[in-house]
């Protein structure tokens, strides 16, 4: 279910990336960008040694 669910994320990240380009492909490099830097905080989130949960 889980893996559905990140499908699904990324296929709408997809998409919506795909539409700004069409209207300005800088801003959907700079928008690629930081949903990459959130993507990476996200997946490294539950990893980190010590501290938190």
């Amino acid at each position: 279910m889980v893996r559905l669910v990140l499908v699904l994320e990324l296929l709408c990240t997809a998409a919506l990336l795909l539409g700004v380009a069409l209207m300005n492909v800088p801003a959907a490099l700079v928008l690629g960008g930081a949903l990459g830097v959130v993507a990476g905080e996200r997946a490294t989130t539950g990893r980190e040694t010590g501290g938190g949960r």
